[in-house]
């Protein structure tokens, strides 16, 4: 691979440009591979990854039914924060913030991670009180968390709106927490496992499976059928619909979030500011386009635009924090499809089938998840036993009944 450097840029130059290799193959499938993972957004990329660098195992093919990183880890807030409640959450997605703030370095690639916090803020007295609980139960696990006064927020936020229909009355903000940049979170994974051998198969559309009694052996697609040792499905919102073509049923709702970006202002905002009251949350991009999103809408669809509704609904809740945002002007609208599971948290690792694993129900944090994800499902697939950080995200626990309710930290309404 290719490394990138200031002394690669400059040389390029004298050939404008043009002599740039590829990031990726575009291969055509092989026969057979040891691991076929199934959807080539972030999740999909890093699980390859990290089997073919951490485990050895590169025989692996990376499928995608369009084009890669075009679903939801190319649809999102690019919102990365590990501020999550129960102990089990906070050490899965912090170790996914501390794999961000070295994946840069490690993979080659700016991914553009912007630390500038990540600020919830209360309308009442009883939000504020359990802000303060979850700050204090992140703190006590190793988190970082800083509770903060009305006029402490105006101080960071000096054009926020404390009097509006919701008054803020406090709120705490993880220091650590912030952006990246989700292109190029999947374009570098992408580029490494083409490094490390691994065969990204854009427009393969799985069509079915081959089995041989409880076991899983292949994947059938419209480029043919491909033989497996071992299948992760990896597949976002459309992970229930997969898993029903091997006579598996999921605990998953799919429904659309949608995200919007207005005309791009002078730099105003320097952190993620989110307020589960009023259901918005916004951030400026480096190009000053303030990025927004609320809450998911309402009714279960595999659209990839939202509705009018939470569009007003987002747009009035950002009004009232901003007033003086009124005026700018939306240039982009989007949805993602979401898949949500009854405890807002995710399924992660082995299924009932054999040589079947799972990585989904991330719901409205999947993009924060992708290092982590990618790391633990590689563990799991090549050991065959759940990963230490996420044997509490097994699908048993809906049998079982050891759910891990998330839905207050997921950052919006469910």
């Amino acid at each position: 691979m290719p490394r990138y450097s200031a002394l690669a840029l400059i040389r390029h130059a004298f050939g404008a440009h043009h002599q740039w290799a590829p990031l990726w193959r575009s291969p055509t499938p092989k026969p057979s591979y040891d691991v076929v993972v199934v959807g080539g957004g972030g999740h999909g990329l890093a699980t390859a990854y990290y089997l073919a660098k951490n485990h050895g195992v590169s025989n692996v093919a990376v499928l995608e039914k369009g084009w890669l990183g075009g679903g939801n880890s190319g649809r999102n807030t690019q919102v990365t924060r590990s501020n999550y409640f129960y102990p089990v959450s906070t050490r899965f997605f912090d170790h996914s913030l501390r794999l961000y703030e070295n994946l840069g370095r490690e993979l080659n690639f700016n991914v553009m991670l912007s630390q500038r916090g990540v600020l919830n803020v209360a309308c009442s007295t009883h939000e504020l009180e359990m802000m303060r609980r979850w700050a204090n139960a992140i703190y006590l696990n190793g988190v970082d968390a800083e509770t903060l006064t009305p006029a402490e927020i105006q101080r960071r936020i000096p054009r926020i709106n404390l009097n509006g229909r919701h008054p803020i009355v406090g709120g705490f903000i993880q220091p650590r927490a912030g952006i990246s940049r989700h292109d190029a979170v999947n374009w570098a994974f992408a580029r490494a496992c083409d490094s490390l051998g691994v065969d990204i198969i854009q427009g393969c559309h799985v069509q079915g499976f081959t089995r041989s009694a409880s076991r899983i052996t292949g994947v059938q697609t419209n480029q043919g059928t491909i033989h497996a040792g071992k299948v992760a499905l990896v597949a976002a919102g459309h992970s229930s619909e997969l898993a029903r073509l091997v006579g598996l049923r999921l605990p998953l709702t799919s429904m659309t979030l949608q995200a919007m970006v207005t005309e791009p202002i002078k730099p105003i905002l320097d952190t993620v500011l989110v307020s589960p009251s009023v259901h918005v949350y916004v951030s400026q991009s480096d190009r000053g386009e303030l990025v927004i999103g609320g809450g998911a809408d309402v009714y279960h669809s595999y659209m990839q635009r939202g509705s009018l509704a939470t569009l007003e609904a987002t747009i009035a809740a950002l009004v009232e924090l901003f007033p003086s945002f009124s005026r700018l002007r939306v240039m982009r609208q989007w949805g993602g499809t979401v898949d949500i599971s009854p405890d807002t948290s995710p399924i992660l690792g082995k299924t009932p089938i054999d040589n079947l694993y799972l990585s989904c129900g991330w719901g409205t944090g999947g993009y924060k998840a992708i290092p982590a994800g990618g790391d633990t499902l590689s563990y799991t697939i090549v050991h065959d036993t759940p990963h230490p950080l996420i044997r509490a995200f097994s699908l048993e626990r809906f049998t079982r009944g050891a759910l891990v309710d998330e839905g207050a930290a997921a950052g919006v309404a469910h």
